[in-house]
């Protein structure tokens, strides 16, 4: 459906809500609320007449829902997160490497404009007894929630600002609350939210916030600070651990949700592609639709590099289930081209290419071409080649790189079934130490069982001189790799300082195929190699443990509370 005419609102807040014209909440929305969001001066007892005001707006669930609408422009949209860490690279990064200096502005500034419009509804809407109401002051609450995670999760504890606030609010310069503050002023919106949130979403208003969502939302950020604090020796670590097995347990329990199973053998590669948009997987999406919002994806990772690394390459495990360095492992070593993706975890080459595979991609659209480091993709410095994202829509292959103009419209999944039963096995193991085989079946087994992989379970670890925790983390590394999640992930188990100084490595060279076949044979990359033949990518990384963990905050902001007389600390070391 194709809004033709912004003029008549009901039309166009029915609209946006649908699937055709609301996967993505474009800037046509955002000229209307930055008006209708505004407010007018306490101080003038008058309703403009020329535009949309607060106190002619907030009526109706209609215009609430509407309101809250806009809240959803601030959902993610395609990236190469991963490059931040280990396990994903394509050019130096800052943050990855220890270079990342404090800059004036960050996302600090445009997440707290979405906690504004968030406030702002809630405000409107916290004496109705409505229910329609009710529901959409609901999503503000969580998407309140949502922002804020995107702060903690960087930044640690930050301002805490409940309300809209005013020029002169001595508000404006509230200081810093603690981590765990911050934690728990989230984890209260998404409790709250929960109350007044739809269990099932259907029609038009799939792909908006549920209970669902909440409660893995909740599952993540329990997560984030029950390890974080768990492995300083702060706090207690137990509380958060226990609410991350709770609100995991909520959405196990709930039915709604399951393992996307549509594509037999290869689910898990479609899963990223169009087949598994609205699965009863996904849970949090950014969503696009051609021809209103699409994005082009595939054309940027292939021309600009989202490649995985040695690192990711060698955590897949062998097809009985044993890494790769056990003994009695079936891993075929890495000789010749294909050799290291032979009987390996399937996710293995759903995530990435075996080199010479005949595939449609870019720029290849109807028939097939052999893949190879260099071509069609064309950055070639780790060697292996990205596979999870790269569509086979035949008129989206040919349609260009031009952003939202391109024809590609497979959603972005920001939270899936599969990350919340990787939260539950996790948090059970901290809070306990040990994770029986019963909980293993009910999260880690599920996911293995979709790509045919063996069962994971304590006798197994036992019997293979394996460690449980390293087993979990593998897992959910594996499962999740190019979602953005590995960077978090490192520095809330505090590994960050271990993993992350690493050189950058590639495939094998040296005693391989790859040293007969350009670029690799050129004396460039024969010589770029560590002592076991294998391509350094990037070297002279570093990770500072008393500073790397937290981001700074942009000196902009320091500066604003300072010219003021008001004080914002920036985190240690910064």
């Amino acid at each position: 459906m194709k809004i033709h005419n912004i003029n008549q609102p009901g039309l166009f807040a029915d609209a946006i809500s649908r699937r055709s014209a609301g996967k993505v909440f474009s800037g046509i929305c955002l000229l209307l609320f930055l008006t209708a969001l505004g407010g007018c001066k306490k101080d003038l007892n008058l309703v403009p007449e020329d535009n949309i005001s607060d106190a002619t707006f907030y009526k109706t669930a209609a215009d609430y829902k509407l309101a809250a609408n806009l809240l959803y422009q601030g959902l993610e949209q395609w990236g190469t997160e991963d490059t931040e860490s280990d396990i994903a690279f394509n050019n130096p990064n800052s943050v990855s490497n220890g270079q990342l200096l404090p800059t004036e502005t960050t996302s600090w500034s445009g997440l707290y404009t979405n906690i504004r419009y968030a406030n702002n509804i809630i405000d409107k809407g916290a004496a109705s007894t409505d229910a329609g109401i009710k529901r959409y002051v609901a999503e503000a609450r969580f998407f309140r929630a949502y922002y804020y995670y995107k702060l903690f999760r960087l930044y640690g504890g930050v301002p805490l600002i409940s309300k809209v606030l005013q020029t002169g609010d001595e508000a404006l310069f509230a200081p810093r609350s603690s981590m765990t503050q911050t934690a728990d002023f989230i984890l209260a919106d998404l409790q709250a939210a929960k109350a007044d949130l739809p269990l099932n979403l259907s029609g038009g208003d799939v792909g908006r916030i549920n209970k669902g969502i909440a409660s893995g939302l909740a599952s993540r950020v329990a997560l984030f600070e029950g390890t974080w604090l768990k492995f300083r020796g702060e706090g207690n670590a137990n509380i958060y651990l226990d609410a991350a097995v709770a609100a995991a347990q909520e959405v196990i329990s709930s039915g709604v949700y399951s393992l996307y199973v549509g594509n037999g053998a290869q689910s898990y590669r479609y899963l990223f592609l169009e087949a598994g948009d609205d699965s009863k997987e996904t849970m949090l999406d950014r969503r696009y639709q051609r021809n209103i919002f699409g994005h082009d994806v595939p054309y940027a990772y292939d021309q600009d590099g989202y490649n995985p690394t040695r690192k990711m390459a060698d955590l897949y495990l062998d097809k009985n289930g044993l890494p790769i360095t056990s003994p009695g492992t079936v891993f075929q070593g890495y000789q010749t081209f294909i050799s290291e993706f032979q009987d390996r975890d399937p996710r293995m080459t759903m995530t990435m290419i075996i080199p010479g595979t005949l595939t449609n991609r870019v720029f290849n659209p109807v028939t097939k071409v052999a893949n190879w480091p260099d071509n069609p993709q064309r950055n070639f410095n780790t060697g292996y080649i990205l596979y999870k994202y790269m569509s086979e829509d035949a008129v989206a292959n040919n349609s260009g790189r031009q952003g939202a103009a391109s024809l590609f419209d497979f959603d972005k999944h920001i939270m899936r079934y599969a990350e919340v039963l990787l939260n539950y096995a996790e948090a059970v193991y901290e809070k306990n130490g040990s994770i029986s085989d019963a909980d293993l079946d009910l999260s880690i087994n599920k996911i293995r069982d979709r790509v045919g992989m063996p069962k994971l379970t304590n006798v197994f670890v036992t019997a293979n001189g394996l460690n449980m925790r390293n087993e979990l983390r593998r897992e959910r590394t594996v499962e999740l790799c190019l979602e953005g999640f590995r960077y978090d992930d490192l520095r809330r188990w505090k590994t960050a300082e271990t993993e992350l100084p690493q050189d950058i490595k590639g495939i094998k060279i040296t005693g391989t195929q790859w040293a007969t076949r350009a670029p690799y044979s050129n004396a460039a990359y024969l010589n770029r190699v560590d002592a076991n033949g294998f391509l350094i990518a990037e070297t002279g990384r570093k990770f500072n443990p008393n500073r790397d963990y937290l981001q700074p905050l942009p000196l902009r902001e320091i500066a604003f509370y300072a010219n003021s007389g008001k004080k914002l600390d920036q985190n240690p070391g910064w």
